[in-house]
């Protein structure tokens, strides 16, 4: 916005996010969130929030930045795209039931696998 260019974000459209399905195509819904577009815009680690109106009706959007697939400026059709993981991305699709979960909880944890220890043997 600071080069007078319009941002917009691309958003992977996971089935439980409350998103105005009619204007998701392939998956993907793509938001301009500039100061003309949309209301009280949040940007977190871990969420964008805003508001915005879709035919007339105001809907208060929330994203997990995880879903966050790219963000690119419209006049230049330039930006950053962000990869995700498969193990991350099948979180976001199926997250857990348990409500008590707070935000930092609820974030996915790249797990390592354990690798075993280095033995000696002694050979005669």
């Amino acid at each position: 916005m600071d080069s007078g260019f319009t941002p917009y974000v691309s958003v992977k459209a996971y089935s439980h996010l409350d998103l105005p399905k009619e204007y998701v195509k392939n998956d993907e819904i793509v938001f301009n969130i500039g100061n003309d577009a949309v209301q009280d815009l949040v940007i977190t680690n871990e969420k964008i929030i805003f508001m915005a109106r879709f035919n007339g009706v105001p809907k208060k959007i929330e994203v997990p930045i995880i879903a966050v697939q790219g963000i690119f400026a419209k006049e230049v059709n330039q930006g950053m795209a962000f990869s995700v993981e498969n193990e991350t991305m099948q979180q976001v699709e199926d997250p857990s039931s348990d409500n008590e979960n707070t935000a930092s909880e609820s974030l996915p944890i790249k797990q390592v696998k354990k690798s075993t220890k280095p033995t000696l043997r002694i050979i005669k």
